[in-house]
């Protein structure tokens, strides 16, 4: 249900634009394959960390438009984007207006991030985006490319996810460390989940270093003793070792 409230305020945000009505069905797709993503553990992380509600709702909110911008993105690059009938007409419209109804929300009075952390985080998630481009030209996978890249697309951008969420609580010093070791497990359990190619197509000699580098930032995880970190990682640790058996 914590997840499910979330959502509820994104809808809300979302219909206060009063947007055409084919594109708001158009937005609200890609939401919807969004979900629940990283919806419940915005509300936990944020919970945990003593946020008032509304300011809760705003930032998990605005986040989730975010992630739904990189969702999107990645949808189309890999060629996943289903729920468009016109995934390469429609898509880069629906992309350009979630990441700057993130940028709008997040920046918001109810919200109350700090625009310092705003453009801080911004900034790290362009870096984040930079090894987009190494895995889209990649043909052969090895240890150390998966790592750049997973540092990149999945440790940044949690670190700045939780950069935002935290921001002015107690726990912002931990954003850093937490989001990178949370988005580099988290990277690497799902592709074993999904035999992606990034994993399968590697010798089992660099797969066994990345499950290792994995477990580690899994311990990092548990080494923060936090609720809402524990949670994930009772969705994390299970797929371990179905890799080495």
């Amino acid at each position: 249900m914590s997840g499910g409230a979330l959502f509820q305020e994104a809808l809300r945000v979302l219909r206060r634009l009063a947007l055409p009505e084919v594109s708001e069905r158009d937005v609200l797709a890609a939401m919807e394959a969004a979900q629940p993503g990283p919806l419940p553990l915005f509300y936990e992380a944020g919970a945990e960390a003593g946020l008032p509600r509304a300011v809760l709702l705003a930032r998990g909110a605005g986040l989730f438009f975010s992630f739904c911008a990189g969702n999107l993105a990645d949808d189309l690059i890999d060629g996943d984007c289903t729920y468009h009938a016109q995934p390469l007409r429609v898509g880069p419209c629906v992309q350009f207006l979630l990441q700057n109804l993130a940028f709008a929300t997040l920046a918001g009075e109810q919200a109350r991030v700090p625009a310092p952390v705003l453009a801080e985080a911004s900034r790290t998630l362009a870096l984040a985006a930079g090894p987009q481009a190494l895995e889209v030209r990649a043909d052969v996978w090895t240890a150390p490319l998966f790592r750049q890249v997973a540092e990149g697309i999945a440790g940044q951008q949690w670190a700045a996810y939780l950069r935002v969420l935290w921001a002015g609580t107690v726990l912002e010093p931990r954003a850093p460390e937490a989001g990178r070791a949370l988005g580099v497990a988290a990277h690497v359990v799902e592709d074993i989940r999904s035999n992606d190619v990034r994993f399968t197509s590697m010798p089992r000699e660099d797969r066994n270093a990345v499950v290792g580098w994995a477990r580690d930032a899994a311990e990092a995880l548990r080494r923060q003793d936090l609720r809402c970190l524990d949670a994930a990682l009772r969705r994390i640790e299970p797929i371990f070792p179905e890799v080495e058996s």
